[in-house]
C-alpha cells in the first residue's frame, strides 16, 4: 500500500511445515512415554501411579526453573504477567489440578487397560475437547466440521478396535482422564492464545507445573505405600528417562495448543493413538486387520481434510463439502482459531 508497510508474515507452506513437525514430534514422544509408563506400571515393577506422575511434574518444574534463572527471555510470559498474579493464579489452580487428575488417573488405567483399548477410548476426546470449545466461544459448530469429526471418529474406532479384556475400573479411570484432560486443553487454549495472559510455552509450563505437583504431593500423602522407596531405588532408570520425556511432552503439548488449537491438539493424538496401535502390531506382534488399515487411512484422510479447509477455505474441496451439506460457502470455513474467547450467535449455527 502506498504511504504505508506491509506487516510480515510467515508463508503458509512455512507455517504447516511448522505445525507438522510439532505434531509429528508429539505422536513420537508421547507413544514412546505411553509405552514406557505401561511397561513400569506392571504389578511386578513400578505400580505407583501417583508417585510416578510427581516425578514428572517435579522434574518439569526444576527443569523449567533451572531454564528461567539461566536465560528469562526465553520466558517472555513470565514479564507479560507481571502484575497479573490473581489472574495467573486463576487459571493456574484449575489446569493445574485437572492436570494432575488427568496424569494420575491415565497412569492408574495402565494397570487394568491394554494400551489398545485405551487409544480406543481416547478417540472420544476430539468430541469433548470441540464441544467443550464451543460452549467457551472457542470453537463454532457447523454441518461441515460435525462431519469431518464424525467421519475422524468413525475411521479411528474401526483402526484400533480388537480383541479388549473389559475392565470397568479401568474403563472409569480412563473416562476420568480424558474428561480432565480435555479440561486442560481447553483451558489452555485460552491462556496461551487469548485473553490477556497469552503465555508462550515455557511459561505455561513453568506456571503450571507448581500447582500440579502440589496437587500431587497431597495425593502421594493420601495413597503412600511404604514400598515405594524400594521400588524406586530399582527402578530409577527407567523413571527418570520416563519423566525427562513427559518434561519434553508438556512443552509440546503447550505448543501445539499455542499454535494451533485443543480440538487440532485432540486430532494430532486421534494420529498418535493410531500410530501406537500399529507400533504395537510391528513390534509387539498384535495383529492388524484389514478393517483396521482402512480406518486408519480413512481417520488421517479425516484430519488432512479438516487441515486442508483451515489452509484453502476457498478451495473446490470446501465449496463441494458446502453443497452436499447445504450450506453457504462462509459457514463451511475452518478458521484458525488463535483468539480470545468470542461467542457468538454463529457459533451455535449448525
Amino acid at each position: 500500500m502506498p504511504g504505508g508497510s506491509t506487516p510480515r508474515t510467515v508463508p503458509a507452506p512455512m507455517d504447516a511445515a511448522k505445525s507438522m513437525m510439532l505434531c509429528l514430534a508429539y505422536i513420537v514422544v508421547s507413544a514412546t512415554l505411553i509405552r514406557l509408563n505401561k511397561y513400569l506400571m506392571a504389578k511386578d515393577r513400578f505400580p505407583f501411579s501417583m508417585f510416578l506422575t510427581a516425578c514428572h511434574m517435579f522434574l518439569s518444574f526444576a527443569l523449567c526453573a533451572a531454564m528461567y534463572l539461566a536465560k528469562p527471555l526465553a520466558f517472555p510470559g513470565v514479564a507479560n504477567s507481571e502484575g497479573k498474579k490473581m489472574l495467573v493464579m486463576k487459571w493456574m489452580a484449575p489446569i493445574g489440578v485437572a492436570f494432575a487428575i488427568s496424569l494420575y488417573t491415565s497412569n492408574q488405567a495402565y494397570m487394568y487397560c491394554s494400551v489398545t483399548f485405551l487409544q480406543f477410548m481416547k478417540e472420544g476426546n476430539v468430541i469433548l475437547a470441540f464441544l467443550m470449545s464451543c460452549a467457551v466461544g472457542l470453537q463454532a459448530m457447523n454441518r461441515v466440521r460435525c462431519a469431518i469429526i464424525a467421519w475422524i471418529i468413525a475411521g479411528s474406532m474401526m483402526a484400533v478396535t480388537g480383541e479388549v479384556h473389559f475392565a470397568f475400573i479401568g474403563f472409569v479411570y480412563q473416562l476420568i482422564s480424558q474428561l480432565a484432560e480435555c479440561s486442560r486443553a481447553v483451558m489452555g487454549e485460552v491462556v496461551l492464545s487469548g485473553g490477556s495472559l497469552k503465555l508462550d510455552p515455557l511459561s505455561y509450563t513453568l506456571f503450571v507445573a507448581p500447582t500440579c505437583l502440589a496437587v500431587l504431593i497431597v495425593g502421594n500423602a493420601v495413597t503412600w505405600d511404604p514400598a515405594i522407596p524400594g521400588a524406586f531405588a530399582i527402578w530409577w532408570p527407567y523413571i527418570v528417562p520416563s519423566a525427562l520425556l513427559a518434561f519434553v511432552l508438556n512443552i509440546l503439548v503447550a505448543s501445539i495448543i499455542k499454535e494451533l488449537s485443543a480440538v487440532d491438539f485432540m486430532l494430532a493424538g486421534v494420529c498418535k493413538d493410531i500410530a501406537i496401535v500399529l507400533f504395537s502390531a510391528a513390534f509387539f506382534r498384535e495383529v492388524v486387520t484389514s478393517v483396521q488399515a482402512v480406518g486408519f487411512i480413512a481417520a488421517l484422510g479425516g484430519v488432512f481434510f479438516w487441515s486442508y479447509l483451515k489452509a484453502a477455505p476457498d478451495s473446490a474441496a470446501a465449496s463441494f463439502a458446502a453443497r452436499l451439506l447445504q450450506m453457504p460457502l462462509e459457514d463451511c470455513k475452518v478458521p484458525n482459531e488463535k483468539t480470545a474467547l468470542m461467542p457468538s450467535a454463529s457459533s451455535t449455527k449448525v
